[in-house]
């Protein structure tokens, strides 16, 4: 196995390196705020078997930490992704899996990995083998997959998800990852079929077919729990976003999660809910027009009045305040878990809105957090961590323990 220098290799809102290092940097940092959270909830405890589908990155990751170091529970996790190998350097959620397997074990607690496609019946089919094997009934299913493309896996035709309104065409300023400017944008609207391919990768028919097949397996415990999770987000990008081809996925996604409540609520006295989270940096929303630039300013409000939440944060107060042993969740009037409540706050958005009317290229660096944005997606992938030192060669093949 031999050692090299890995260095970021960016274009828009495509990485295709990832450092070892700094992604397990990263990690730690997670699994501290984790583990200072879960102290508050009977010394850590209070979860059986989890599982995690959609594990690696984002929320799916702080939920598989949140659960694991913060709620001592046992967690089976699902996700696709690449190790390294030779001299290439793998991706950042393996480097982030393999990080929390290392930790995992050091401190005697349990987590097995599947790698592979989610949507695919054979890996659901895996998953319930291990939880057969080695894990037994589980508590709480978390759903946290994004991909912009999904086969279904009872036709084996391949989806594909598209970013535009529905309706009229949508002009709006957004921001050029690669010059930094802000540029107008135009984006002509969706047709039925992208539409309707849309809410096939992205709304609620996976995540159902996943919660069938482990309750026909008989491996829902009592009280069990699942949740997926969404955005809504501001008027700004509510055209593009909420109301557009996205929109539509999530609808499906929260009318499933209604039906399948009123279901695991008969069955077994639990429920399933769409956690409906504050606007972050991440790869997913970094590829969606007008976001980038909204996320930087909204980090400037929130850091300034002292409301700005990470990942972790996020899925630390989900847990703790609505998901939990012993919590019920407290939703609004459409059965959705609210945790985007401190970005929506009507000061928190009139001031988003304000700066988004005067902001330029000249002044983006003054008026928003552009730069916290661009650090943030560098450290996605192990980037522009403290600490540590990437003129050194590090070895990129890391298996998960």
């Amino acid at each position: 196995m031999a050692k090299v220098v890995i260095n970021p290799r960016i274009r828009g809102f495509i990485c295709t390196t990832a450092h070892p290092g700094g992604c397990a940097a990263n990690v730690q940092k997670q699994i501290a705020v984790a583990t200072a959270g879960g102290s508050r909830n009977e010394q850590g405890k209070g979860l059986g078997n989890v599982l995690v589908v959609g594990s690696s990155a984002g929320y799916g990751l702080a939920s598989t930490i949140t659960a694991l170091f913060g709620y001592g529970a046992k967690v089976l996790s699902v996700a696709f992704e690449r190790p390294g190998t030779g001299e290439k350097a793998g991706s950042g959620g393996w480097y982030n899996l393999a990080e929390v397997h290392r930790a995992a074990k050091a401190q005697g607690k349990t987590i097995e990995t599947i790698i592979g496609d989610a949507f695919s019946a054979p890996i659901t089919a895996q998953a319930i083998a291990a939880l057969q094997a080695r894990f037994g009934k589980i508590d709480t299913f978390i759903y946290s997959l994004a991909s912009p493309k999904r086969t279904d896996p009872v036709t084996g035709i391949t989806h594909s998800s598209v970013l535009k309104p529905i309706g009229p065409t949508y002009t709006s300023q957004t921001i050029d990852l690669d010059t930094d400017q802000i540029k107008p944008i135009t984006i002509a609207p969706a047709n039925e079929d992208e539409i309707a391919n849309t809410v096939k990768v992205m709304g609620g028919e996976d995540w159902e077919r996943w919660i069938k097949a482990l309750a026909e397996a008989e491996l829902l415990a009592p009280g069990f729990r699942t949740v997926a999770y969404s955005y809504i987000g501001p008027q700004i990008t509510y055209a593009v976003y909420r109301k557009g081809t996205i929109g539509a996925a999530k609808d499906h996604l929260e009318a499933t999660a209604l039906r399948l409540s009123r279901d695991l609520k008969a069955a077994f006295g639990g429920g399933a809910w769409v956690s409906v989270n504050k606007a972050l940096v991440t790869q997913a929303s970094s590829a969606i027009p007008v976001v980038p630039l909204y996320t930087s300013i909204l980090y400037k409000v929130m850091k300034e009045n002292g409301t700005h939440e990470g990942t972790i944060e996020q899925i630390v107060r989900l847990f703790a305040e609505q998901i939990g042993p012993g919590k019920t969740p407290q939703v609004d009037e459409a059965g959705r878990i609210r945790i985007d409540d401190r970005e929506m706050r009507a000061p928190v958005q009139a001031a988003v809105d304000q700066i988004w009317q005067t902001i330029t290229s000249e002044n983006l660096l003054d008026v928003s957090d552009y730069k916290s944005f661009k650090q943030e997606f560098r450290t996605l992938f192990g980037f522009e961590v403290a600490g540590i030192d990437y003129t050194v060669p590090t070895e990129v093949e890391v298996p998960l323990v």
